[in-house]
């Protein structure tokens, strides 16, 4: 789920997200328009295809979060020597990747990132594209990456920190105070002291990325197009009244241009398991 996806990231917050198997439901039902809407998932997954080492010729990949099988085609073009596995856990997006991908160079497979059913040191790259900020265990995820890498062998993973969409958030707090609408996003010294931990001499690459929109509208629309709805346990059990929405509108603050912009706070990782001796 190149995740991800619904743009949250997690460690052990208060509220959390949804269960696994409503956040596998939520990105199944939208597979269908997730490719349409993933700009933020193309820019940042591009960035990390550059700073795969040029030396590394990896045999088996592993596209952890893989939602639609987008990158994953891409990393078979890059490394056609390669066997390439599609890990998700949406059942939907998995329908969908192997839909769209003609190859018989990549498996897809149906398992959770805190446990996946593979071999120990069975892969050479691991390539995970905002998905680690889904995880309640989100150390559980690194220390399986760390598990399948092969001595040598290359992490890069992607995720979102604390700040991401901070216009929507504060827009929201204006138009509906007390009731949370955005998801969570874990402070960025928090998640840089996790890496440091499970993965020593790791590096975290932190910049923002700031997308256009119409209006705050069309935002809320490429969030629903991406299944990036709020999943927070605190969340209302009924419909978002019209009136709150046009608040929020009124609330998000315009550029120039009379477009708008949210801010998303970008974080890379990268990270070569280290050779024996």
């Amino acid at each position: 789920m190149n995740m991800f996806n619904d743009l949250t990231a997690v460690i052990r917050v208060e509220g959390g997200t949804g269960t696994k198997a409503s956040i596998a439901s939520g990105f199944g039902g939208a597979s269908k328009t997730y490719d349409s809407a993933s700009r933020l998932q193309k820019i940042m997954g591009d960035a990390m295809l550059l700073r795969i080492p040029e030396a590394l010729q990896p045999e088996a990949i592993l596209d952890l979060g893989c939602g639609t099988g987008w990158f994953t085609r891409k990393l078979i073009t890059h490394y056609p020597q390669a066997r390439v596995t599609g890990a998700d856990l949406s059942p939907g997006m998995l329908e969908q990747a192997g839909a769209a991908t003609a190859s018989e160079q990549v498996d897809w497979l149906n398992a959770d990132a805190e446990q996946l059913p593979l071999a120990d040191e069975c892969v050479d790259l691991v390539f995970s594209n905002l998905m680690v900020q889904w995880s309640r265990r989100p150390e559980a995820v690194l220390e399986e990456c760390q598990r399948v890498l092969r001595p040598g062998g290359f992490l890069v993973m992607s995720t979102l920190v604390d700040g991401t969409l901070r216009e929507l958030k504060q827009a929201w707090a204006k138009a509906d105070p007390g009731q949370p609408h955005v998801n969570r996003f874990v402070p960025a010294e928090e998640w840089r002291s996790l890496t440091g931990k499970v993965l020593a001499g790791s590096a975290l690459e932190l910049s923002p990325i700031r997308l256009p929109y119409e209006s705050p509208m069309a935002l809320n629309r490429e969030l629903k197009h991406l299944g990036a709805v709020f999943k927070g346990e605190e969340r209302r059990r009924t419909v978002t009244a019209p009136g709150r929405f046009r608040a929020m509108c009124r609330a998000y603050p315009g550029e120039r241009s009379g477009e708008v912009v949210a801010t998303y706070e970008a974080g890379w990782l990268y990270w070569q398991k280290p050779t024996a001796g």
